[in-house]
């Protein structure tokens, strides 16, 4: 794989409930390169936030557990890394903005110790020289007054701006792969707008490899370079950008697209995707899109579909394209 600095092979995290094993990632196997911007797709509960947790082995346990694979980074299994080791990497070479910066945020301290307080521990810096680093983060993410901010805590920012102190914390010590879980959600429009120019930025200039995590497809067009659609805990379809919009091949992508507005053309009403994603404490034995897929095939119920190579990395796990 040219130049991937992240890979994660036939990746298993389940959580044990008293109604049974839910399967949340089944399975999952991409890479992340450097310097790109790969996007994992899909509905609530499919299975991203898990992903990205078990990256670097922050799934609850009890009732979470990583069950199988490797989380490759740099010839390092993270899934076998000890404590220390992961600690080390953590915030430091590996950084992860959550998906809600109110939960995120600890209300007792104020919003610069908390962007210091990585600098101080990875980087070992005094509190002059990490104030004026975490001043000069907060400046860059676009808060305004960052010096008179830096003594604010968290319930004085808005939403936009604790998600702008997220993400200062998160780039505190350069690190070289940045893993947004819903970073826009529940923010405005225009705000949104500007933490996706402050992704790019980043990509750009600092050449930093971007995992982000999101339901929205708006969001997606505007700034990966791939794009995973994963369902059920598994991956469905993945490829560039253009193959996934221009030439999708899973009915689950399909779906997707069908639900996304559009002024090329005119619709009365959006076309839902029908039913809903079945349990993953007993999921359907092979594809486990095919209760709600109008183009099922027996073979489809009775076992799980390979995932068949469309063109060069565009994939699709769909019996449709054997």
């Amino acid at each position: 794989m040219n130049n991937a600095i992240l890979q994660i092979n036939e990746l298993k995290t389940y959580f044990f409930t008293r109604l049974g094993v839910v399967k949340a990632v089944d399975g999952v196997s991409f890479d992340l390169r450097k310097g790109e911007c790969l996007c994992l797709l899909g509905e609530s509960g499919c299975g991203k936030t898990a992903t990205a947790l078990s990256i670097l082995r922050l799934v609850d346990s009890p009732p979470g557990r990583i069950m199988g694979g490797a989380v490759m980074y740099h010839g390092e299994d993270l899934l076998q890394s000890t404590g220390a080791r992961l600690r080390q990497i953590r915030g430091n070479r590996i950084a992860m903005i959550f998906q809600d910066p109110q939960s995120s945020l600890n209300p007792v301290f104020t919003v610069g110790d908390q962007i210091m307080e990585p600098i101080r521990l990875h980087l070992k810096l005094g509190q002059r020289p990490a104030r004026e680093r975490a001043l000069s983060l907060m400046a860059q993410v676009g808060i305004p007054q960052a010096k008179e901010r830096m003594k604010y805590y968290p319930h004085q920012f808005s939403g936009g701006m604790k998600q702008r102190a997220m993400i200062a914390a998160a780039l505190s010590c350069d690190p070289e792969i940045l893993i947004a879980d819903e970073p826009t959600t529940a923010l405005d429009t225009t705000i949104k707008a500007q933490i996706l120019d402050i992704f790019r930025d980043l990509k750009q200039q600092k050449d930093m490899s971007i995992l982000f995590i999101t339901h929205d497809l708006g969001t997606v067009a505007g700034i990966a370079d791939r794009i995973i659609v994963m369902y059920g805990g598994r991956i469905a379809e993945a490829g560039s950008v253009l193959d996934i919009f221009d030439r999708p091949k899973h009915p689950y992508t399909w779906g997707l697209l069908n639900c996304l507005p559009t002024i090329s053309e005119r619709r009365e009403k959006m076309t839902p995707i029908p039913g809903v994603i079945p349990s993953l404490i007993d999921p359907p034995q092979g594809c486990i899109f095919y209760p709600r897929c109008q183009w099922h095939m027996p073979v489809c119920q009775e076992k799980r579909p390979e995932e068949f190579v469309i063109s060069g990395e565009h994939i699709v796990a769909c019996y449709l394209h054997k």
